[in-house]
């Protein structure tokens, strides 16, 4: 099983603990074996006829029961209850406003125009504008995208059209004024994402130019339509009968292709319509090379594989299936309605085609790396150099993934995933730096300088938390913490005792105890720019999803969308001042820049453990 799966599956390891844990990735039986390989460390997909999954309702409670955060240590016996206290008066901000109440789904949009301002007087942290944030980042649990832009447009035409007569006088103007407002937020919200939104993109272009009409009867809304103007020339919005650009840029997938040119330029995001270069193998190792967008169902990738097979003997003429293969030999057929497959693979995983019948002959491909000794990069360069190096990797990849992939990735799962590639890029990033470590370790046979090598990774763990980047201390402790590392007594007991003290102390700081209090403690006292221990967001969001209704009663559970939103702006909270470390350009700097980025690791645990039982055989 994966460091990462673990971390949700199992509450006394270093990664959060998951309500429900799926069967291990990949671990199906056979050809027609259940559902597809999931991705590292996804949550399990909630019943579909639930809106919020099972677990405890979420109550719309009173002020003065205050739902306990996923951040609050669990309920222990050194927490007295609350004492009860008469329920204060709603609280309101300088301009009047009352917090938002439940509505039903169709009603929570006009409900929001309505308490939107008119002008300004609504300072930061007025309900109205903490109630805008939390509908735009969370509308897609109970209202899609395509529906929620439908009813704003439908607003702004009423009022444009025969307003009703509550509306005459400065109430027409008001309700504009809200309309755009949202529109504005949901565009500044969504950015990059609206590529691939075709039905949205057309809803947008159409609310658009109507409002743009209107700049002759309402000069006072100028400064909202310029940055209107400025929003939509920026985000490029798709509509589904447009042409696509021509000779657009092909991608190398992460990891797929290892070249020095690609390895060390700057990350920039993925989108489901990109277009990528990706290796499809066969029975007997060799490959065909396809072009495929980034999204691309099975069913496309197999009719690209067999239009390249089309001219060999007998190839082209069956039937082929596609599979995912691990390192480790762990065989999963995809279906062909699948998407987004190249992202949900494993770090040494690959894709084969085959015929049905070819599939138990399937073997994975050799190991990546030598499994030889020898000196790394690793034992080359200064541990500053290697944290540096990951931190500024990291914070590319951390900086790539949109605010809402958060939400795609636990609220809709399976069912409903729009964009995480990014997001998933990252998690497997995790992985590869805890597989990284013990690699590292166990391919070091000289007992001294793996004692040696062990204390570089324990300076380069604190550097990274020096450094802020969490993320990367994390991953590292992990790999130290790995069975096959662990058990090499020798080795451990070589290490200098100021090194074992340290590591001590990193372990108590990875403790899970207490819904990870310690870690908690230490992230808040940080300030941005940091790069968060990103499988712990996840785990919180799913606790809000697994532990309340989206729907209650029929009615949006506000609370929980404030809740969920919350979390969320965490994230935006982190990145929102640049990162700053200063790496130089010299030839060695650059070689370990490339050697952080194309890490080459290990992560079958039988070879691991075998490692380790050579290293050192009487080790526990």
């Amino acid at each position: 099983m994966k460091p990462l799966e673990k971390l949700l599956k199992k509450p006394g390891s270093h990664l959060p603990a998951r309500p429900a844990a799926p069967p291990a990735p990949g671990s199906g039986p056979g050809p027609g074996s259940g559902p597809r390989r999931q991705s590292l460390s996804r949550p399990p997909p909630t019943p579909p006829d639930e809106p919020g999954g099972e677990g405890r309702w979420l109550e719309l409670r009173p002020p003065e029961a205050p739902l306990r955060s996923p951040e609050d240590p669990s309920p222990g016996g050194d927490r007295e209850p609350p004492s009860p206290e008469p329920p204060p008066p709603p609280a309101r901000c300088g301009c009047g406003c009352a917090p938002p109440a439940p509505a039903p789904p169709e009603r929570l949009l006009p409900a929001l125009l309505e308490r939107l301002p008119a002008g300004g007087g609504h300072g930061r942290g007025c309900p109205a504008e903490s109630l805008l944030d939390d509908v735009v980042l969370t509308h897609s649990l109970f209202l899609p995208t395509e529906r929620f832009l439908q009813q704003l447009l439908q607003h702004f035409v009423l009022v444009g059209g025969s307003p009703p007569p509550r509306w005459e006088g400065g109430a027409g103007l008001r309700r504009k004024r809200a309309v755009l407002a949202v529109l504005l937020q949901f565009l500044e919200t969504y950015k990059g994402l609206l590529q691939e939104e075709e039905s949205a993109g057309r809803v947008i272009k159409e609310l658009y130019l109507l409002i743009m009409k209107d700049t002759s009867l309402y000069h006072d809304l100028e400064d909202e339509i310029l940055k209107l103007h400025q929003l939509v020339e920026t985000v490029e919005l798709r509509v589904a009968d447009e042409t696509p650009p021509p000779n657009k840029q092909v991608k190398p997938l992460f990891r797929h292709f290892r070249r020095i040119d690609s390895c060390l330029q700057t990350r920039v995001a993925f989108r489901g319509s990109d277009e990528i270069f990706c290796r499809v193998y066969l029975p007997d190792h060799s490959y065909v090379t396809i072009r495929s967008r980034l999204s691309a169902s099975v069913q496309d990738i197999l009719a690209s594989v067999t239009e390249k097979l089309q001219h060999s003997e007998e190839r082209g003429h069956q039937t082929l299936i596609l599979v995912a293969v691990a390192s480790s030999g762990e065989k999963a057929v995809l279906q062909p309605s699948e998407e987004c497959v190249f992202t949900t693979l494993g770090i040494n995983s690959h894709l084969f085609a085959c015929a049905r019948d070819s599939f138990d002959a399937l073997v994975p491909l050799p190991e990546e790396i030598p499994v030889v000794a020898g000196d790394s990069e690793l034992q080359r360069a200064e541990p500053e150099e290697i944290a540096n190096h990951l931190t500024a990797f990291h914070w590319e990849l951390f900086r790539c993934v949109h605010e809402l992939e958060f939400v795609d990735y636990v609220f809709h799962g399976e069912r409903g995933r729009r964009e995480t590639a990014n997001l998933e890029l990252l998690l497997q990033r995790c992985s590869e730096v805890q597989h990284w470590v013990g690699t590292e370790l166990l391919l070091c046979e000289a007992l001294g300088r793996r004692a040696h090598l062990l204390k570089k990774l324990i300076k380069v763990a604190a550097i990274c938390k020096q450094n802020q980047d969490m993320l990367s201390f994390y991953a590292i402790v992990i790999g130290l913490n790995n069975a096959a590392v662990s058990r090499l007594r020798l080795t451990w007991e070589k290490l200098p005792g100021k090194f074992k003290n340290l590591f001590r102390k990193f372990e108590n700081l990875t403790d899970p105890c207490r819904n990870h209090k310690t870690y908690r403690e230490v992230l808040a006292k940080m300030k941005p720019p940091l790069i968060p221990f990103v499988p712990l967001i996840l785990k919180d969001l799913t606790f809000l999803h697994e532990g309340s209704k989206t729907l209650l009663d029929g009615l949006v559970n506000v609370e929980k969308l404030h809740c969920i939103a919350e979390k969320v702006r965490t994230v935006r909270k982190y990145r929102s001042r640049p990162l700053c470390l200063e790496l130089e350009a010299s030839p060695s700097q650059l070689q370990t820049k490339a050697y952080v980025r194309q890490l080459r690791v290990i992560d079958n645990p039988a070879l691991l453990g075998e490692l380790s039982r050579k290293l050192e055989p009487g080790g526990q």
